[in-house]
Parts: structure tokens; sequence; C-alpha cells
């Protein structure tokens, strides 16, 4: 069982992760952290966990944890990364990782010269509707892809949340423009070459609110939009000239929707559905996290996102940023 740490007591992890952690048949939590320690009790107390802290650095520096999972604000993610890393201790951080793609070569050299794993928390990798849409894809089961289309959209104006702040690292590429891009990615394997884009930031926070952009890779091109402040919204579809993939809910399976990825033929005339009941993306993501640093094979650690995925990943995003400024295609 892999030991694992907390460093806050931030929504996501007590909403997705700790139950995940807690539900996985290799890991255990051992700590939370807090600066307020008080909080750090409470949901000790909420969810059995044996030691608290009332900083983070007490707790990286304590034997009783293996590994530890990140959901700072993003701002922090890192140089938090980076400390646990110095420290000996596996890293499973929130995405993003890092605000720029320059910023992850600092977190591979620690990983490296501390023989650690370090991951950027892309749950969605783990789900089993992405490998089938992966493999669907590869498989020819549309025939030559041309066109992958997204959106990904909430509405949240609320000027204490970090996703409005921009000093946290707030915005709406950082927080889910980052799903579209890894998605196409991990789909179909190839990266993109240029992207244009449009960016409108909000007067009061100065956070990039919407984001529309059009990459192209090569072969096929991707469309999406990302906004913070539309209603709630998230598809993508991946259309060729043999038929077309429609995901239900692509980013919070089982929340927004149901997971299903469906299949239509040339035609619209015939569709193949495909479900995954009971698959839990949060919990698949630590599983595969922790058997890979439990085992050190080749095979379990390439199932985990590397670094230099989320480089690739953070080089995209931040060229749409670039583009939005100049108004041109961008080279990434």
């Amino acid at each position: 069982m892999l030991r694992w740490g907390i460093l806050s007591t931030a929504k996501i992890g007590v909403e997705h992760v700790i139950p995940a952690i807690l539900n996985a048949d290799n890991a255990v939590i051992a700590a939370i952290a807090s600066r307020d320690k008080s909080k750090a009790d409470a949901l000790a107390e909420r969810f059995a966990i044996p030691h608290t802290f009332g900083s983070y650095d007490d707790l990286l520096a304590s034997n009783l944890v293996d590994a530890v999972y990140i959901p700072l604000p993003t701002a922090h993610h890192v140089e938090w990364s980076i400390k646990t890393a110095n420290a000996g201790k596996h890293v499973l951080c929130e995405k993003p990782i890092s605000l720029k793609a320059s910023q992850i070569a600092e977190i591979i050299q620690a990983r490296d010269k501390n023989n650690v794993l370090v991951s950027e928390a892309f749950m969605i990798t783990y789900h089993p509707q992405w490998h089938k849409i992966r493999d669907l894809i590869q498989g020819g089961a549309i025939g030559t892809l041309s066109h992958v289309q997204s959106a990904f959209t909430y509405f949240n104006k609320d000027s204490n949340n970090m996703r409005n702040i921009r000093e946290l690292g707030g915005g709406a590429l950082p927080d889910i423009g980052v799903y579209p891009t890894v998605a196409t990615r991990f789909a179909t394997g190839v990266e993109p070459v240029a992207v244009s884009a449009k960016v409108k930031y909000d007067k009061d926070f100065g956070t990039d609110v919407f984001a529309s952009c059009r990459a192209d890779f090569g072969d096929f091109e991707m469309t999406m939009y990302v906004a913070t402040q539309l209603a709630h919204r998230q598809e993508i579809s991946f259309h060729g000239d043999k038929g077309w993939i429609e995901v239900s809910a692509p980013f919070n399976a089982g929340l927004y929707d149901a997971d299903k990825v469906t299949l239509h033929n040339t035609s619209h005339s015939e569709k193949q559905e495909f479900h995954f009941p009971g698959a839990n993306q949060y919990k698949l993501q630590i599983e595969a996290f922790s058997r890979a640093v439990l085992t050190r094979t080749s095979a379990d650690i390439a199932k985990v996102f590397t670094l230099e995925n989320s480089q690739k990943n953070q080089r995209l995003i931040d060229t749409i940023y670039v583009a939005g400024e100049s108004g041109l295609w961008e080279n990434i």
C-alpha cells in the first residue's frame, strides 16, 4: 500500500481525490497538512486520517508518507512539486502543474535528481472511455480524421474563487483549456504545429474568461472554446470520412453526464454505444500512480502521465495566449 499525504484541504481533494485514495486497492492516506491545523484536524476526523500537520514542510519531512497529492492554488504548484520531490516523496500535482512550459524543466530536474515519480493529475487519461476513443481512432473506425471540435464552459463570477484571481493562476485556459488540448493529443497521438486564437479578459479580475482557438495538427485540425462566464457545457467530437465519435461527458465523466462514447457511421444511419459503468477516473488515477511507485516497472510507469507530456500540453496553452495577443498564426 502506498502511503499518501495530502497538501491542503482544497475542495477537489475533499470531493474527489481523498475518496479515491480511500477506495483504491493499493493506497492509504497517512497524513494531511493545512496551514490552519484545525482544518486538517477536521478532515482527519471526517475521513479517519491518522496524522495531521500544521505546515506543509512538516508533512514533507515526515517518514509516514511516501507520496504527496498537491491540490494547492495553481501559482504554487511548481514550488511545492519541487520541494516535495527534493524531500524524496513522489508527487501527484493538480493541473496545470505550471503556468509556463519552461518551468516544468525545473520539476523534471528535481524528479530525476531524487529518483521519484512526478505527474500532473490529468485524471481523464486514466478513464477507459478515453482509451476506447484512442483505440477507435487508431483502429480506423472513423477513417481519416479531419476535425476535432470541443467546448468546456462554466459560469463563475465569485471574486474570492481562485479561478478568478490572477495572482493564484486563475483563468479559463489554465483551469479548463488544458482538457480539450490534452484529450485531443491523448486520443490521436499527434502534436499540434501552430495555433490561432482569440482570448478575452475580465476587466475586474484580469483573468482570461473566454478563449477560442484553432490548432493545426497537420493532417487534421482542432477547434475549441473554453469560458468561465458562460452557461455550463462540455463536449468533444472526432470527425472522419467514415464516421464520427461523440463523447457525452468528456471531462467530468459520471458527473456532467453518463460516461458514454457513441460511434456514428458516415450516413448517421447506424451507431454503436460504449458504456463504462462504475468507472471512477480519480480512483483509476490513484491506483495507476500507486502501482507505478510500488512496482517501479517500466510498463506501470508508462501508464502514468509524464512531465514531458505536461510540457507539450502547456506549450500549446502558452502559444494560445501568444496567438490571442498577436491575432496571427503562431508556431508551437
